[in-house]
């Protein structure tokens, strides 16, 4: 399949890598990474696109996905397919995927989940919005890239539900290391906790898969001098969009929004940016009850 792809990061670039990889005519455009192996260079975003039946974005914001969108709409073939896979917000996603279906074209959001190490081996999981038959044109993609595709609705869907299990994932690490800083002035041992916690109703992601207590449970981020798997200026970023969702809509979210604030303040005005969002839990262990 001949694809193009604009945004070749930390995510971006091991997904094209993927799609390389697999044998397919890959042209990409970063103003900033360079094209990996296999992958031709374009000197603009509408070049990249022009000719492609897929064009696949993984872009900052939703800013930047309008201003590509503007660029790229009009170059692309009608009947090809526009691929979103940013991380956005909802409008932003249904507005320019309203645009690109005026022109003709299939139009996805697809927000991914497994961070670098899923974009890397491939293991991603993609929640998707938009029409059935342009996902079945991509499909063969998502394959290459990830091991879950899950169609969500029309367009926003899928960044609607990125956004719901991301508000989820950060709220549930904060109140897993919450828990590990309490147990520690409780006297009970870590690993103690660990063995009840893991096998008990207090079960979870963040406590089973990436504790956040060094040298408990299977590897994780606070094994490694908490470089990050997933950024905490992401983990901001997610639950931002949340509540501008929240907002947007009338729906009360107090546990998401406390979970934003302690994010913010731990970016912003502490040491977290450029660490991996499980890195709080030393910033609770020094502290005292406010």
């Amino acid at each position: 399949m001949k694809i193009g792809f604009i945004g070749m990061g930390h995510m971006g670039g091991p997904m094209v890598s993927n799609l390389a990889a697999a044998g397919h005519q890959v042209t990409g455009c970063d103003p900033v990474a360079p094209c990996p192996e296999g992958v031709a260079k374009a000197a603009t975003n509408a070049e990249a696109a022009t000719g492609a039946e897929v064009v696949i974005t993984m872009l900052p914001n939703g800013a930047i996905l309008r201003t590509v969108a503007a660029e790229i709409i009009p170059a692309m073939t009608p009947g090809a397919v526009f691929l979103d896979c940013s991380t956005v917000d909802v409008e932003s996603a249904r507005d320019v995927a309203r645009d690109a279906v005026a022109a003709g074209l299939g139009a996805l959001d697809a927000p991914v989940s497994g961070g670098m190490g899923g974009a890397a081996a491939g293991t991603l999981t993609f929640m998707v919005g938009g029409e059935a038959a342009a996902l079945e044109t991509a499909r063969p993609l998502f394959d290459v890239m990830g091991q879950k595709t899950v169609h969500c609705g029309p367009s926003g869907n899928g960044q609607a539900a990125k956004i719901c299990n991301n508000m989820i994932l950060g709220a549930t690490m904060a109140v897993t290391y919450e828990a590990f800083a309490l147990a520690d002035k409780l006297g009970l041992d870590r690993q103690a906790m660990f063995d009840v916690v893991s096998t008990s109703s207090g079960y979870s992601w963040t406590m089973n898969a990436y504790c956040p207590a060094p040298g408990i449970g299977p590897q994780s981020p606070a094994d490694n001098g908490n470089k990050p798997g997933f950024a905490a200026e992401l983990m901001l970023k997610d639950l931002r969009l949340s509540q501008q969702a929240a907002e947007a809509v009338d729906a009360d979210t107090p546990v998401g929004a406390r979970a934003t604030a302690l994010y913010a303040e731990f970016v912003e005005q502490e040491d977290g940016r450029g660490r991996d969002f499980s890195a709080l839990l030393p910033r609770f262990e020094a502290r005292g009850r406010t």
